[in-house]
């Protein structure tokens, strides 16, 4: 029996993520367990659990801290030529000085205008987003202070200075020439940042101070709250190590955004899971939840089948943290940053959608309804079979956009399709499902 062959190399190793994931472990513990900590050091200040929102700020730092390092010192990746820096001769200042500061003017002018936007946007001064405009207010100043020395830095090393954010520069300053197409590459590159870097921050605390102050010793005997801390646990992984993806798209690290996706149809699919356009949400065109009720109400009294269920539950929802540990510096919505073809990426080309929507069919299990009512139950099934199928949407879309930049994506594409264990078998049952087409005949 022939060996399965390998998948292309993937640009990220499973050592970032997996050094990530143990800086935001540690810090969870520091946090937990503060009290001790803080008693055994005799430190002055608070002896209390650490599950505010700037400690779930700081655990950031930690998961990110790892991460960089691993990047820098293992895998060397700001030595990759997909960097698009010469380390070997540094320009003068005096010589990128000129160029630094039209970049600089189309940054500072980016984020004015996105500061801008969220000024106007009403909901991101309600709810959870507030606490995303207090972050982002507070750190604009050092963005603003921060890109001069940083941009002049860079410029120095980078092969082509004149990248998309001078492109737009120089368009605001009209002193040179500038490339449309390079415009809108930054503009796409800045909202994709822009309006996941505000979502992605507003749901950091909750996770986070739920997971630090939980009594897990409690809920060790009972199925359905250990399943569900088990769960808030996973998706507190996915959050920090996601979030730190969308905050250092840096070319020194190898994570930059080389290009966003350019295609509507892109944007449609995922803007609508996402708030405030969100279709599936409560009250929502697609909302599935009508009457309906989660598993553990089903389920209630018959013990094995309680277990046995949110055992399922946590180990999809594992596989949907795997699947943004294996990002590793690289994790973003919309956008080509490299190809990553280890981890669950071995397996399926989209394995976060195919356990997202396989853990929502067996955790709200549509077709069971309170009501009692068959409409109901045909209704949650059909929208949550459409929410599905716009999760298949999203997959094609981002397919499109990665088989359009990269020939290794589309090695791994093709690989994938082979040798895929759940992409190939799936490849097999829709090929013998599909008609026939009759072979023509040779004319006589």
């Amino acid at each position: 029996m022939n060996a399965r062959p390998s998948p292309p190399p993937s640009d990220v190793s499973a050592g970032v993520g997996l050094a990530g994931l143990v800086g935001l472990v540690l810090w969870v513990l520091a946090c937990r367990h503060w009290p001790a900590i803080a008693d055994a050091l005799a430190l002055s200040g608070p002896h209390e659990v650490m599950n505010g929102p700037l400690a779930a700020l700081m655990a950031l730092l930690f998961s990110g801290a790892g991460m960089v390092g691993w990047s820098l010192l293992v895998d060397k990746v700001h030595l990759r030529p997909t960097t698009g820096i010469d380390w070997s001769s540094p320009r003068p200042v005096r010589d990128v000085v000129d160029i630094s500061m039209t970049k600089i003017a189309g940054l500072w002018a980016t984020w004015a205008i996105l500061g801008f936007a969220y000024c106007v946007a009403r909901w991101y001064w309600r709810g959870q987003y507030v606490f995303a405009m207090e972050v982002l207010e507070a750190v604009a100043p050092l963005l603003f202070l921060g890109a001069v020395p940083y941009v002049l830095w860079l410029d120095r090393v980078l092969v082509n200075p004149r990248d998309a954010s001078w492109h737009f520069g120089a368009m605001l300053i009209g002193r040179e020439p500038w490339d449309a197409a390079e415009v809108r590459r930054h503009w796409l590159a800045w909202l994709v940042k822009g309006f996941f870097c505000a979502f992605m921050i507003s749901i950091l605390p909750g996770g986070f101070a739920a997971v630090v102050t939980a009594d897990w010793a409690a809920v060790l005997h009972d199925p359905v709250a250990l399943g569900t801390l088990l769960i808030e646990a996973m998706f507190l992984v996915d959050v920090q190590i996601a979030m730190v993806g969308y905050l250092v798209t840096m070319k020194p690290l190898d994570a930059q955004i080389r290009t966003a996706n350019p295609h509507l149809a892109a944007w449609v699919a995922a803007l609508i899971c996402y708030p405030p356009f969100v279709l599936m949400g409560d009250g929502g065109v697609l909302d599935y939840h009508y009457n309906g009720a989660e598993w553990s109400y089903w389920l209630q009294g018959h013990e094995v089948l309680l277990w046995l269920w949110a055992g399922a539950l946590v180990f999809l929802t594992g596989i949907y943290a795997w699947a943004t540990v294996a990002f590793g510096l690289r994790f973003s919505n919309l956008t080509y940053r490299g190809v990553l073809t280890n981890g669950p990426y071995a397996f399926t080309r989209h394995p976060a959608y195919l356990a997202k929507n396989t853990y929502w069919w067996l955790a709200s299990l549509p077709f069971l309804v309170t009501s009692g009512s068959a409409v109901d139950a045909i209704r949650n099934t059909v929208l949550l079979a459409l929410v599905s199928a716009v999760y298949y949407w999203r997959a094609r879309t981002e397919e499109k956009h990665l088989l359009a930049e990269d020939a290794k994506y589309r090695e791994y594409h093709a690989w994938m399709a082979q040798h895929g264990l759940l992409t190939s078998a799936l490849r097999r049952i829709t090929t013998a499902l599909a008609p026939r087409r009759p072979v023509a005949q040779p004319a006589e």
